[in-house]
């Protein structure tokens, strides 16, 4: 009989469920039999030994809650039994030491990439349109509307056909027009979000960096720019930022104020013209091969579930490892979904300035949360919480494996920029899109993606490669899905053989030979961080 529960370090107290277990049942675990008493639904937890009030519930080898009753062995962890807790941090408290992967078969393979005059290598050509004030938006939903009808010769939504048939009494088997795009290296993407103007000025100047960095990332070729004029976010705040980012930035950044250029007939009729042309240069840009070590890849999980932290999320950090390996970039963010691991990546951090930054960004995101009358112990959703993940510290215990076991080469606040090869640590909410958002703001030229509930998050920037921690869910939800891990939890593949599998997947997508699922379905999510309170 195949493996039934699965205890992820030697040092745990609790085991996961591979499959739905009854109440009676008795499961051959490690030396011995394990009675079940609870009926326990398959990726939650089970009692390795009987717990009581206040003692340590021990997971991926760290403290991930403590007991509210007395439980026995056995039993399902639950939330009713089981309450958030975490260790404490007092900063570095031994040395580190890393062994790296053997990564001779990659030290050759490259990728073909778009090369931009600063050294950084695109894995896509995006000219970029986007406002600095939300009183812009329409006037950018007008050109995504002009532009993907004429210039990317948009297909018809199949959707939308189908009403359309229903509408005139067909069957519904009306075909959309197939004509190709004008150009055929370049991309057109849009933006749209709520800030500039109307919030606290550090707002705007966030947000300012954010869209520097959007302009910066290695994936665009250059970008049309909207202003209105009396907003807080002014064009010359928006160009002190991209200075500060690169002073000697050379791809093309058009910029329009409406309030100087009257009418929106002739602000936009002035748009076109000049973008039509600036795009028609960009799409001369051809990929040319690259070094692995000019991937920075951004990591990031939604959707989890209680096989992620098991299956896709170590997968992933066995690929952070082998690019650190190689001189490239990985980047852990959701700082929320640290809690509880920061010991581990304090020690693992090249110096105490990293150290000390890391900390100093966690206690203050903290103290912001519980300023505002709530706690990282109210992170995990709905969602998760049906799926196992019954603490915060729980969650972010797995969560953190997508960093692998590489030293911390640097330690990143929201909107600063990737400027170390190595792994990075970046300031952001644990919300999928807010998080995906700031790592393709500081550079990520792709984003490893797990879910184990399934989420459709893309980016207007970066490919967004989502992978599964289960295969019942690739199967359900194929057209989200591009990498599935569950041969792991069947016990057919080990972490290794994935990761090998993975990154010899993200070299086709970074070369522009295979569409990540989220890029075929349109989907360009973008949502600032307000610095306030964001789980």
């Amino acid at each position: 009989m195949s493996q039934q529960l699965i205890k992820v370090h030697q040092e745990d107290n609790v085991a996961v469920a591979l499959r739905d277990l009854k109440a009676g049942e008795r499961i051959p675990f490690e030396e011995g039999e394990l009675s079940v008493l609870s009926d326990t639904k398959s990726k939650h937890k089970i009692a390795l030994r009987t717990f009581h009030p206040g003692d340590r519930i021990i997971m991926y080898g760290v403290l991930v809650g403590s007991a509210n009753e007395r439980i026995e062995k056995g039993a399902i962890l639950t939330t009713d039994n089981v309450k958030h807790q975490s260790e404490k941090v007092f900063g570095k408290t031994e040395a580190f030491n890393w062994t790296a992967p053997n990564v001779e078969k990659w030290k050759n393979r490259t990728f073909l990439g778009y090369h931009r005059e600063d050294g950084q290598v695109g894995t896509e050509n995006i000219w970029l349109f986007f406002p600095l004030v939300f009183c812009e938006n329409r006037n950018i939903e007008i050109l995504k509307d002009v532009f993907e009808k004429e210039l990317l010769k948009k297909r018809e939504n199949p959707h939308q056909l189908l009403l359309r048939s229903l509408v005139h009494g067909a069957d519904g088997t009306q075909t959309a027009d197939t004509s190709s795009d004008v150009f055929d290296n370049i991309e057109v993407k849009f933006i749209t979000h709520p800030g500039g103007c109307g919030g606290i000025r550090q707002d705007s100047e966030s947000l300012a960096r954010l869209l520097a960095g959007y302009v910066n990332n290695p994936n665009v070729a250059g970008a049309t720019v909207l202003s209105l004029g009396c907003q807080n976010l002014q064009i010359s705040i928006f160009k002190e930022a991209l200075n500060a980012l690169n002073p000697d930035l050379k791809k093309p950044v058009l910029i329009y104020e409406q309030q100087q250029m009257g009418t929106v007939d002739h602000m936009l009729s002035v748009v076109i013209k000049d973008s039509f042309e600036a795009i028609r240069k960009a799409n001369g840009i051809e990929r040319k091969p690259a070094p692995l070590s000019q991937l920075k890849v951004g990591l990031e999980c939604g959707g989890s579930d209680g096989f992620s932290g098991i299956s896709a999320n170590p997968t992933l950090g066995a690929v952070s490892d082998r690019l650190v390996a190689l001189n490239g970039t990985a980047v852990l963010a959701e700082f929320p979904e640290l809690c509880g691991v920061e010991q581990e990546l304090v020690n693992r951090c090249v110096d105490e300035e990293k150290s000390e930054k890391f900390l100093h960004l966690m206690k203050a995101y903290e103290k912001s949360v519980v300023d505002a009358g709530s706690g990282f112990d109210m992170n995990p959703s709905p969602g998760n919480i049906k799926d196992g993940l019954i603490t915060d510290a729980m969650k972010s215990a797995g969560a953190a494996k997508k960093g692998g076991t590489s030293p911390v080469a640097d330690v990143l606040d929201y909107g600063e920029y990737l400027v170390r090869p190595g792994l990075n640590l970046l300031c952001t909410p644990g919300n999928d899109v807010e998080s995906t958002t700031a790592l393709v703001g500081s550079g990520a030229n792709i984003v490893l993606f797990t879910t184990g509930l399934g989420t459709p998050t893309g980016n207007p920037v970066a490919p967004i490669i989502k992978v599964s921690s289960n295969s019942e869910l690739a199967s359900k939800m194929p057209d989200i899905i591009d990498f599935d891990t569950g041969a792991v939890i069947r016990g057919e593949k080990t972490i290794d053989d994935m990761a090998e599998e993975l990154l010899e997947f993200i070299i086709d997508v970074a070369s522009g030979k295979v569409k990540a699922k989220a890029r075929l379905l349109d989907q360009n999510d973008f949502i600032p961080w307000r610095r306030g309170v964001s789980l």
